[in-house]
């Protein structure tokens, strides 16, 4: 992709959050994304904190809430948001909208679409990644099932063609959910065609930089 086209979005910080009670009740954001299907992101455990500590100086009565641990996460999108790419501490996921890689209603790649897939593997290997999810959506029009069984072929479409450039030691989730879990609003032309998408996303590699824009490369 340009490079001058790209945008980058840092969103929320990220470190291991300990919150010290004193009687007074601290709401905190909901960790749930709607956007986000089950299982698409890798778990990390908090750090530990030994609340006996010498170090750690608490008031008469205080106690230590449970660690938990907040991500950070970067986005860079190109302009036309038809390649995104979001990087948090334990994961690494590239969304293609739909329209970069097939033609209208249709699973079968257009020529196009390996460039962007090829980059992506590259990114794959580069994290040292075993195990890559591959993730299908549609928008809401049509019937349910119809956008089930087109996000699915379009994300084994994705799916055999990572796996022509990566090794046989990768293991695949490859998954279609047709309109569930949008990212934009289906109520205009701009948000449906957002959410014709596929994802795909493996865990982070030690030492990885975050800093790395998404490749090159059109439902």
């Amino acid at each position: 992709m340009r490079d001058s086209t790209r945008t980058l979005a840092t969103a929320t910080a990220t470190l291991t959050a300990l919150i010290l009670l004193t009687g007074t009740s601290l709401a905190h954001a909901d960790d749930d994304d709607p956007s986000a299907p089950p299982d698409s992101t890798t778990s990390t455990p908090p750090q530990e904190v030994d609340s006996n500590s010498p170090g750690l100086k608490l008031a008469d009565g205080a106690t230590l809430a449970p660690a938990k641990v907040l991500d950070i996460k970067s986005v860079v999108e190109d302009l036309g948001g038809e390649e995104r790419r979001e990087d948090t501490n334990t994961d690494v996921k590239f969304a293609l909208q739909a329209e970069v890689l097939f033609p209208k209603d249709s699973p079968k790649l257009n020529p196009e679409a390996n460039a962007r897939i090829k980059a992506i593997a590259e990114e794959a290997k580069a994290q040292k990644a075993t195990n890559v999810r591959v993730f299908g959506f549609t928008d809401d029009l049509g019937s349910y099932s119809h956008g089930k069984k087109l996000s699915r072929d379009r994300a084994e479409a994705v799916h055999d063609k990572l796996a022509s450039y990566l090794g046989p030691e990768v293991t695949y989730a490859v998954r279609g959910y047709s309109e569930d879990y949008p990212i934009a609003d289906n109520g205009s032309e701009e948000g449906r065609k957002k959410n014709r998408r596929v994802e795909v996303s493996f865990p982070r590699g030690s030492g990885s930089d975050t800093g790395t824009t998404p490749s090159e490369g059109q439902d």
